[in-house]
This record gives structure tokens, C-alpha cells and sequence, in this order.
């Protein structure tokens, strides 16, 4: 069962986000997937959602292949537009300024 309950279509984003998507081949599902099942890091005024090793080890006990989105971050404003999309498996940089950045498990980033 997905973290986030809400049924969401396409998230809303930014221009910049869906030219970094083109260029980084990265697709809307493998956003929505971010989104609903990956960690959540409050740092520099966003919201970063990833999905690491962790995550795809958690939910694949519960017979869910993340695999595919391994490093997958999708950074989103306060008010749920995703800004921008990469892939990075070095999760060091999700940190607030002031030391480890605050984990959250419920996907908050709002859908159009």
C-alpha cells in the first residue's frame, strides 16, 4: 500500500522541472513514484523527496519493485510544485543547514 492515500494525476511543475526531466530522462511516473513512496527532507526552505536504498529495501518487502528509481529526487516548494528532478544516489546533501535534515514518511507534496 502506497504512503500517500491521496490519488494524485501529474504533478504541478515548474518549468525549469520539466526541462531538467527532458534532459535527465526522467519520466512523470517515476515523479508520482518519488512522491508516494519515497523519504521526505525538509532543508533550505523545500521539500526533497528521494528514494534510495532504504526505501527500495522497505518496500520490497511488501512485494514493491523501486529498484528502477533508485537516487530518484524530486525537490518541491512549500506549496507542492515540483521545481526540479535529478538523480543522485548520494543522499549526504539532504540537510537542512544546521545539521541532518528533517525525515518525514508521508509524501506532503500537493498534485494538480
Amino acid at each position: 500500500m502506497k504512503r500517500n492515500d491521496k490519488a494524485h494525476a501529474k504533478s504541478q511543475l515548474s518549468c525549469h522541472a520539466f526541462e531538467r526531466m527532458e534532459q535527465r530522462d526522467i519520466d512523470h511516473e517515476a515523479i508520482e513514484v518519488v512522491l508516494d513512496y519515497g523519504r521526505e527532507v525538509y532543508t533550505r526552505g523545500a521539500i526533497v523527496h528521494a528514494i534510495g536504498r532504504r526505501e527500495i529495501e522497505h518496500w520490497e518487502r511488501e512485494g514493491i519493485d523501486l529498484s528502477r528509481y533508485d537516487g530518484v529526487q524530486v525537490v518541491c516548494s512549500q506549496d507542492g510544485t515540483v521545481l526540479t528532478v535529478y538523480r543522485n544516489r548520494n543522499f549526504r546533501r539532504l540537510r537542512t543547514g544546521l545539521g541532518r535534515g528533517r525525515h518525514n514518511r508521508v509524501a506532503r507534496c500537493q498534485t494538480a
